[in-house]
C-alpha cells in the first residue's frame, strides 16, 4: 500500500477493500462497513480514503452528524462541494433540481429522483477523468434525503469507475436492506493487536489496569485508547466500567469524565458545539457568549483542544469522535440544553432562518404557535427544495408544539400526506393513530378520509373496511365535496379489484359513485365501474371509452383512469393506448411511483394482447416499484415477467419471481387474489409451453375455483383459453365445458374484446366433432383475427384438430401459419409444438429463425429501441434514470449481440425480426 499508515489488526479488512479499489476499472461497487461504535469503522474508512488518494482517485467525502439529521441534503452538499461547479454541464432540469435542493435555485418542489439522477451524472462524469471514491462516514446520522440519494447512486454504479464506501453503526436500518450494498462486518481487533495498541498509547498502565482495559474493551480500538485515560486519571471509577453496560454507554461516560475537569466556560462552549448543526466556530462562540452572558473567545476552546475532545482549524470545529458529541449532549441538564438551542436560534435567525426555527423549537417544551408556524414554513421550504423526508419531521415537530388541537391535527395530516407520497407506509399509519380522536376542522376530516381511502388501496378488502370508505364518501357528498367522495370511491374500487369482498359491496360502490352526479364519460366514474363491476358494467364502460382520444385530450391523469377502466373490462388495445400517455408524462415529470404502476398495468394489457415486445416493459416497472417501495406493483410486474418468460419457453427460470410475488400476496390482510391468479396463470403457461398438461391444468384450475385464494372473477375469463388447452390434453373436456358455460353466463350477450377471444377459442377447442370445425372458423375470423398471438393459437389448435381427423394436407396450412407467427413472436415452445404437428403430417426440415434480439435483456431491448428512435445517450439516461455512461456501456454490449457496428443499424436489426405487429402498437412505441 502506498497511502497512509497501516492499522493495527486490520490487514485483512484493509487488504480486501484495497483489492476492490484495484478492480474499479472492471466493476463499480457499493460497500458498507457495519459495526459497533468505536470499533474502528472510521479509521478503516480513512485508511481506504488515503489509499484511494494515493492511487489518483477523486475522493468525495461526507460525515454524518447527529445534530444535522434534520437538515435536508446537508450530507449530500458535503459530498458534492468539490465537484458542484460541474453542475453547469448537467441537463437543465437536473441542474435546477439539484441546486434547488441546496437552496441555490428557486425551482418549486423538484422531484427527488431528478436530484438523485443529477448526482449520479456528476459522479459518473467525474469518473471519466479518474476513478471516484464516495466516502460516507456515519451514515446513520446523515439526513434521510441524502441517504436516499446515496442508495439511488449505489444501485447504478456497477458499470462505472465508482466505489461508494459507507460506514454504519450496527443496528441502523439505513439502506441495510438494499441488495446493491455489499456489507463488511467490522469487529474488534485481535488480542495481540489490542495489546500493542494499549502498550503504545498507555505505557504507564499498571498490569492490573492494563488487564482490565483489555478485558473491558473487547478489542474495540476507541475503548482501548479511552479507557486507560479515564481509569488512570482517577476520575472514572471501577463500577463505571461494569460489564453489563453497552460499549457505547461506557465510552460516552469515559468522554464525559474527560470534560468534567475543564473550565466552566470551556464546558459551556463544548455543550453549544454539541448542539450546533453546523461547524462554524464563530457561530458556536457567539451562541456560547449569549448563554454565558459574556463574550466567549477562541481561548475558551483551547483546553478542549488540548484534551483531544475538539478539533479546530480556527474557522470550523468538530468533535474528535461522534460519541463525544452525543455524550456531552446527554450529560448537559435539560435547562442548559434549552438555553444553548435558544442562543443558536438567536445567532442563526438572520442567515439561516430554517435552522433557527429548528433550534427555537428545541429550546422549548411547551406549546408555542409562533414557533410551530415557523417550523411549518421551514417544512414548506423543504418541500420546495425536494426534501420531502425532512419536511415530514419538521411538520411533526410543528404539530407537537401547536397549542390549538385543530392546528395540531392539520399539521400532522400534512406530514402524513407527504409521507404517503414517499411510500413511508408505517409513518402514515403512526400519524393516523395520533390524529384519531382529535377534534378536526371539516376540511381536515376530509383530508383524513382521503388518507384512509387511498393509502390502504389493496391492503384490505374486508367488507366492513370497504363499506367504511363508502360511508366516508357519502359524508363528503353531504358537504358538497364531490371530488373527495370520488377519490374515496376510487380507493374502495381498487380494493375490491385486488380481493373480492362480494357482489353486494361492489354494487354499493357503483351506486355511491352514481350519486356523485358525474357525467357518464367521466374517467373517474368509468374507472370505479370497471374496477368494481367489470362484467356487469363492462358494456357501459367500453361504450363510453370509445369516443375518448388515446391522450384523453391532453389530460394524463384522465388517460390513466381510462387506461385502468379499459384494462379491467378487457379492452386491452385501448388500455395500451390510454396508458401510454401517462407513462410518457410521468416519466418526463420524474414521478416514479406512479410510473411504476402505469408501466405494470400496461405491460399486462400488452401481454394479454400478445404484444410481447411492449410487455417487456414489466422489467422497468419491477425495478421502479422496487426502488419506490411499492410491493404490490413490484409483484404485479414480476408475475408479468414470468408469464412472458413462459410464452418464450423459459421453463422454470422465473420460479423465484413467482415465489416472491406469492409471498407479497399472502402478506396482505386479505390474500390478494389478483396477484395469486396471475401467479397461477404464469405457472400454467410455463407447464403448457413444456407440454406438461396435467400440471398446467392443476395450476390454471385454481383461478376458477371460488373457494381458492387464487380465484379472481375477471382474470378467470382471460385465462379460459389456456385452461381449455390443458383440459383437452388431460381428458377433462367435460369440466372445461362446464367452466365455459359459467363464463358465458358471467360475460352475458355483449362480452368484452378479451372475453370474446377467450370464449371463441374455448368453444372451438372444447367442442365435439360435429361442431368443432365451424367454431374453429368462427374463432379464426373472430375477435383475435388481427392479433397474431391469438390467431396463431387458433391456427395451431385447428391444424392439430384437422390432423387428428386425418385431414393431413388441409392441416398443414394453419400449422405452417401458426409456426411462422410463433417463431416471429419469439414464442419458441409454441413454434416447436406447431412444428411437431407438422412433422406428424410428414413435413419436416424446419429450423427456427435465429433472432439476435432474443439475446437482449429487457433493459437492453428498451435501450436499443430508444437509440433506434434517435435519442442520444443522455436523453435515454434521463428517461430510464441511469447514467449516460451506463447507456453507452449497454450499447457497447448490444451491438455485437445484434451483429451490428453502429447506431444507424439498430432500426433494421430490431425491425427485421419484429414479426406481425399488433394493431395500434405504433402509437405506443
Amino acid at each position: 500500500m502506498t497511502g497512509g499508515k497501516s492499522l493495527l489488526g486490520r490487514d485483512e479488512e484493509l487488504g480486501g477493500l484495497c483489492d476492490r479499489l484495484d478492480g474499479i476499472d472492471v466493476r463499480g461497487r457499493a460497500i458498507g462497513l457495519v459495526g459497533e461504535a468505536g470499533v474502528g469503522k472510521s479509521a478503516l474508512q480513512a485508511a481506504v480514503v488515503g489509499e484511494a488518494r494515493a492511487r489518483g482517485f477523486t475522493v468525495l467525502t461526507a460525515r454524518g452528524s447527529e445534530s444535522e439529521t434534520h437538515l435536508p441534503f446537508a450530507s449530500l452538499h458535503q459530498v458534492l462541494r468539490p465537484i458542484l461547479s460541474r453542475s453547469v454541464h448537467l441537463p437543465a432540469r437536473q441542474k435546477d433540481a439539484l441546486l434547488s435542493g441546496f437552496g441555490m435555485s428557486d425551482v418549486a418542489a423538484p422531484d427527488p429522483f431528478l436530484i438523485a439522477l443529477a448526482v449520479l451524472e456528476l459522479v459518473v462524469d467525474t469518473a471519466r477523468q479518474a476513478p471516484v471514491l464516495l466516502s460516507l462516514d456515519d451514515l446513520q446520522w446523515m439526513d434521510e434525503p441524502s441517504v436516499d440519494v446515496a442508495a439511488f447512486v449505489a444501485r447504478r454504479i456497477e458499470g462505472e469507475r465508482v466505489m461508494l464506501l459507507a460506514s454504519v453503526r450496527a443496528g441502523s436500518k439505513m439502506i441495510r436492506d438494499d441488495p446493491s450494498m455489499e456489507w463488511v462486518p467490522v469487529t474488534g481487533i485481535d488480542e495481540p493487536s489490542a495489546s500493542v495498541l494499549v502498550d503504545e498509547s498507555a505505557p504507564e498502565l499498571t498490569p492490573v489496569l492494563r488487564e482490565r482495559v483489555l478485558r473491558e474493551a473487547g478489542g474495540n480500538p476507541l475503548a482501548l485508547l479511552e479507557f486507560p485515560v479515564a481509569m488512570g486519571s482517577g476520575r472514572f471509577g471501577w463500577t463505571e466500567l461494569s460489564e453489563d453496560l453497552p460499549m457505547t454507554t461506557r465510552l460516552e461516560r469515559a468522554f464525559v469524565s474527560r470534560a468534567e475537569h475543564l473550565p466552566a466556560v470551556t464546558r459551556m462552549l463544548l455543550m453549544v458545539a454539541a448542539l450546533d448543526d453546523g461547524a462554524d466556530l464563530a457561530e458556536m462562540l457567539a451562541a456560547a457568549s449569549i448563554v454565558a452572558g459574556a463574550e466567549v473567545g477562541l481561548e475558551a476552546g483551547q483546553p478542549a483542544l488540548d484534551e483531544g475532545l475538539l478539533i479546530s482549524d480556527g474557522v470550523s470545529a468538530h468533535f474528535r469522535h461522534p460519541l463525544v458529541r452525543s455524550a456531552l449532549r446527554q450529560a448537559a441538564p435539560l435547562a442548559l440544553r434549552q438555553s444553548g438551542h435558544a442562543a443558536l436560534a438567536q445567532v442563526l435567525a438572520g442567515p439561516h432562518p430554517d435552522r433557527a426555527a429548528w433550534h427555537r423549537a428545541s429550546s422549548i417544551t411547551t406549546a408555542d404557535e409562533q414557533v410551530a408556524a415557523d417550523l411549518e414554513r421551514a417544512a414548506r421550504n423543504a418541500v420546495r427544495r425536494g426534501a420531502l423526508v425532512s419536511a415530514v419531521a419538521w411538520l411533526r415537530r410543528a404539530a407537537a408544539l401547536s397549542p390549538d388541537s385543530s392546528m395540531r391535527g392539520a399539521r400532522l395530516l400534512s406530514a402524513a400526506e407527504i409521507a404517503f407520497e414517499l411510500g413511508r407506509l408505517s409513518q402514515v399509519e403512526q400519524i393516523k393513530g395520533q390524529v384519531a380522536g382529535m377534534v378536526l376542522r371539516p376540511r381536515d376530516q376530509s383530508r383524513l378520509a382521503w388518507l384512509e381511502g387511498v393509502f390502504d388501496d389493496g391492503s384490505s378488502s374486508e367488507p366492513a373496511e370497504v363499506r367504511r370508505l363508502i360511508s366516508l364518501a357519502g359524508q363528503a357528498l353531504h358537504t358538497d365535496d364531490s371530488d373527495l367522495a370520488v377519490q374515496l370511491l376510487v380507493g374502495a374500487a381498487r380494493r375490491v379489484w385486488w380481493s373480492d369482498p362480494g357482489a353486494d359491496v361492489r354494487h354499493e360502490i357503483v351506486l355511491a359513485a352514481q350519486q356523485a352526479s358525474l357525467p357518464d364519460d367521466d374517467p373517474r366514474l368509468l374507472a370505479i365501474c370497471a374496477l368494481a363491476e367489470s362484467h356487469e358494467r363492462g358494456p357501459f364502460v367500453i361504450g363510453h371509452l370509445a369516443p375518448w382520444p388515446a391522450d384523453a385530450d391532453g389530460r394524463p391523469q384522465a388517460a390513466g383512469l381510462l387506461g385502468i377502466a379499459a384494462f379491467c373490462t378487457g379492452d386491452f388495445a385501448r388500455a395500451v393506448g390510454f396508458l401510454s400517455t401517462p407513462v410518457e408524462t410521468l416519466r418526463s415529470q420524474g414521478r416514479l411511483s406512479l410510473l411504476a404502476e402505469a408501466l405494470a398495468i400496461r405491460a399486462w394489457a400488452a401481454f394479454y394482447l400478445g404484444a410481447f415486445d411492449l410487455a417487456r416493459s414489466a422489467d422497468e416497472a419491477m425495478r421502479l416499484a422496487d426502488e419506490t417501495g411499492q410491493t404490490l406493483w413490484a409483484a404485479t410486474a414480476r408475475i408479468a415477467i414470468a408469464a412472458l418468460g413462459a410464452v418464450h419457453g423459459s421453463r422454470d427460470s422465473d420460479a423465484a419471481l413467482l415465489a416472491d410475488a406469492e409471498r407479497v400476496a399472502f402478506r396482505t390482510p386479505v390474500a390478494t387474489s389478483s396477484l395469486l391468479a396471475g401467479v397461477q396463470l404464469a405457472r400454467g403457461l410455463t407447464e403448457l409451453s413444456a407440454a406438461r398438461y396435467e400440471q398446467a391444468y392443476e395450476h390454471l384450475r385454481r383461478v376458477f375455483d371460488p373457494g381458492d385464494p387464487a380465484f379472481q372473477r375477471v382474470q378467470q375469463v382471460w385465462a379460459l383459453g389456456y385452461l381449455a388447452d390443458a383440459a383437452v390434453h388431460t381428458g377433462r373436456q367435460d369440466d372445461g365445458r362446464a367452466l365455459l358455460a359459467t363464463i358465458e353466463r358471467i360475460t352475458g350477450d355483449d362480452p368484452s374484446p378479451a372475453a370474446r377471444i377467450a370464449l371463441e377459442y374455448s368453444r372451438a377447442v372444447l367442442a365435439d366433432d360435429t361442431a368443432a370445425e365451424a367454431l374453429f372458423r368462427s374463432a379464426l375470423d373472430g375477435g383475435g383475427r388481427r392479433l397474431p398471438w391469438h390467431r396463431a393459437r387458433a391456427e395451431l389448435a385447428y391444424g392439430s384438430w384437422l390432423r387428428r381427423h386425418r385431414r393431413v394436407v388441409e392441416s398443414r396450412v394453419p400449422l405452417r401459419a401458426a409456426r411462422a407467427t410463433f417463431d416471429a413472436l419469439g414464442a419458441r415452445a409454441w413454434a416447436e409444438q406447431a412444428d411437431q404437428e407438422l412433422r406428424a403430417t410428414g413435413e419436416g426440415g424446419w429450423q427456427p429463425t435465429a433472432d439476435p434480439s432474443e439475446l437482449l435483456s429487457p433493459q437492453e431491448a428498451q435501450i436499443a429501441q430508444l437509440a433506434a428512435q434517435g435519442l442520444s445517450n443522455r436523453e435515454i439516461a434521463q428517461r430510464l434514470y441511469l447514467s449516460h455512461r451506463t447507456i453507452s456501456s449497454h450499447l457497447y454490449r448490444i451491438f455485437p449481440k445484434l451483429g451490428i457496428t453502429s447506431r444507424a443499424q439498430l432500426g433494421a436489426a430490431l425491425n427485421g425480426r419484429a414479426g406481425p405487429r399488433t394493431p395500434g402498437s405504433d402509437s405506443v412505441m
